[in-house]
């Protein structure tokens, strides 16, 4: 009886420590951030196609308010409620002192500068496959913007969910930096899977998810509940949508749809981002989405 009990307790020492080194917080490569100088014209466009103020500018923010990343919005889940951080450039309550090492940390392997995992709440999922270049020139805008001492509120998620390092193992199953459409031919199709996969992280909201929260990518942008639990967010591919591409860009710059009615909630606030982007862009996540396979 003692050597099974011995047995037992080694089983689960052995299986903890997996555990332990199998969640460990992942760096970015340094290398690939190694002088690398950011150009915050550049990141301006990248800030507006991620759509950093539809998160964390204040709920209530308009115009250049929303360039005052005090956070504050409220994401209801089946884990819980997270609220978005101040994620402004005051050195205290922001990020205003983050290295770009930490930045791209934070932004593609959802890791905080103390070692701690991101919920995926914040879409580090996506920016996973951001280009280094781009993680920098970001970096270099947002430290332009006006400085908020808010602080930040905490995430209301019961236990488990409270128990961050198991983060890691979900990490491990469902981070993915790989393209879902891995055939995108031609430089304009290539750019509206960046913009669509990476920066504007469309499938967070319309492609359902599984029992742990990852996406379903075998649904991939066919329409998912609203995790509010009020209504359900459509689906955006090219048979359910029914739109041409010009009609597709046009809503996206001006929010209104072929029939006239308009964008609202949330995605209002995602339409006031890529409104500020060149009309290349807006044509090639156009064209991107009428390259989604149809139902049938």
């Amino acid at each position: 009886m003692r050597r099974l009990l011995t047995g037992f307790i080694v089983l689960a020492a052995l299986i903890g420590a997996a555990g332990w080194f199998l969640s460990a917080p992942q760096r970015a490569d340094a290398a690939l951030y190694a002088g690398l100088e950011g150009d915050p014209a550049a990141g301006e466009r990248i800030f507006h196609a991620a759509g950093c103020a539809s998160c964390h500018a204040a709920p209530d923010a308009e115009g250049e308010a929303r360039l005052v990343l005090a956070g504050g919005a409220r994401f209801e889940s089946d884990f819980g409620t997270f609220v978005a951080p101040n994620i402004s450039p005051d050195p205290d309550a922001g990020i205003g002192g983050w290295s770009l090492e930490a930045f791209a940390t934070a932004l593609t392997k959802g890791v905080a500068p103390d070692g701690r995992h991101y919920y995926p709440a914040f879409p580090y999922t996506a920016y996973a496959k951001m280009a280094p270049q781009d993680v920098a020139d970001l970096k270099a805008y947002m430290d332009r913007l006006p400085p908020s001492d808010a602080g930040s509120a905490p995430h209301e998620v019961g236990f488990p969910f409270t128990l961050t390092r198991g983060i890691g193992l979900w990490k491990r199953a469902f981070l993915d930096e790989g393209w879902v459409v891995t055939d995108a031919p031609g430089a304009e199709l290539e750019r509206g899977r960046y913009l669509v996969e990476a920066l504007g992280h469309c499938a967070e909201c319309h492609t359902p998810r599984n029992f742990a929260g990852a996406l379903d990518i075998g649904r991939w942008m066919t329409g998912a509940p609203n995790p509010s639990g009020r209504g359900r967010i459509p689906a955006i591919t090219p048979d359910e949508l029914g739109w041409d591409a010009s009609e597709i860009a046009w809503y996206l710059e001006s929010g209104f749809t072929p029939d006239y009615d308009s964008a609202g909630g949330s995605m209002a606030k995602v339409v006031t981002g890529l409104s500020k982007l060149p009309d290349e862009d807006r044509a090639a996540i156009a064209a991107y989405l009428l390259a989604l396979p149809r139902d049938g």
